[in-house]
């Protein structure tokens, strides 16, 4: 009998073993989100992961506009519309799974599955964040975006660095376990200023320029295209030299001159790249409308409509991922 358990105990190690392959992302992405709604819905329904502060709030308006549920989730609207994080991410994870890889953001890899994940998994931090309102919601809804937005100028600078895609993912992973502990923590800002995700906006565009425009002299130069972001978001630089303290970070701007060692052997179009900025600064703006602590006498804040602002801002970053996902594949040898 025991000879019988153990046989089929490693039969199935095997099957296991087979299963959880690079080749099976989109299906084990697929079981892992559709498990993760059931028990989160369940987990929700019985309000056994909502905060107690949440309970003594319910029918005011949140943050985010949207008038707090006594149902499973506090904020329905704002929960649901994550959904389209998740079917942009196994989309895009279908379509790696269903190619021949032709540069190094097709196919399936290393990178390319790490970003459909990232994408994927920015709706379940969310999530958590608008169905719960609890502090832990909020840390993992704040590391889904760091997840995400640190990919693409980590990216940027391992394709001009002499890094292996081994070292990428490394240096990707120790920040995300740094962050996760230090946002845990410390909270917003990590207790030194320092919020990662804008940042992270900067250092894009400007390992984007460098990407473009690379040569021994704008590996220096590229770190001031950091200014111009700082600008779009309204700091300009008088602000940020007079309080200095405050804007310290501005230093991480010239990370990617100091890696960019090489020029890129690739070309990239931009159409995708500026659409997908257009999306993202789209929902920003739209995100601005639906935010009570920055505009608390927004016009566009209706507690109770099916349309809150801060779900099109959800939606609107979704197609945001996938438009830089072409962008990346639209990388040719030059």
């Amino acid at each position: 009998m025991n000879t019988i358990t153990q046989y089929m105990r490693l039969i199935l190690l095997s099957k296991l073993k087979d299963f959880f392959k690079i080749e099976n992302s989109f299906k084990i992405t697929l079981i892992i989100s559709i498990l993760f709604l059931l028990v989160f819905y369940l987990l929700s329904y019985l309000q056994i992961i909502q905060s107690v502060e949440s309970f003594n709030l319910i029918g005011e308006a949140s943050r985010w506009c949207e008038r707090i549920s006594d149902g499973p989730f506090r904020e329905p609207i704002n929960t649901f519309t994550n959904l389209g994080f998740m079917f942009v991410g196994l989309y895009i994870l279908y379509i790696l799974s269903n190619e021949e890889s032709f540069n190094e953001f097709s196919g399936l890899n290393k990178i390319t599955v790490l970003y459909g994940v990232a994408v994927v998994y920015l709706g379940p931090g969310s999530m958590m964040m608008h169905g719960t309102n609890t502090e832990w919601g909020g840390w993992a809804d704040n590391l889904s975006m760091v997840m995400y937005i640190v990919i693409p100028w980590l990216f940027n600078i391992y394709k001009m660095s002499d890094w292996s895609s081994d070292m990428f993912i490394k240096i990707y992973v120790s920040i995300i376990l740094i962050y996760a502990l230090m946002r845990g923590l410390f909270g917003y800002e990590l207790g030194i200023g320092l919020d990662l995700f804008g940042v992270s906006i900067g250092l894009w565009v400007v390992s984007e320029f460098l990407y473009r425009f690379w040569s021994p002299s704008m590996r220096f130069i590229s770190g001031f295209v950091g200014f111009l972001v700082l600008m779009l978001f309204g700091i300009f630089p008088q602000e940020v030299f007079e309080n200095f303290d405050s804007y310290w970070w501005i230093i991480f701007f010239w990370i990617p001159g100091i890696f960019a060692k090489s020029k890129p052997k690739y070309s990239r179009t931009y159409k995708w790249f500026f659409a997908g900025m257009i999306a993202y600064i789209s929902a920003w703006l739209i995100w601005l409308q639906g935010n009570l602590e920055i505009n608390p006498n927004s016009e566009f804040c209706n507690p109770d409509s099916l349309i809150q602002a801060h779900g099109i801002w959800h939606l609107l970053t979704a197609l945001a991922t996938i438009l830089f996902f072409y962008h990346y594949r639209s990388e040719k040898l030059i």
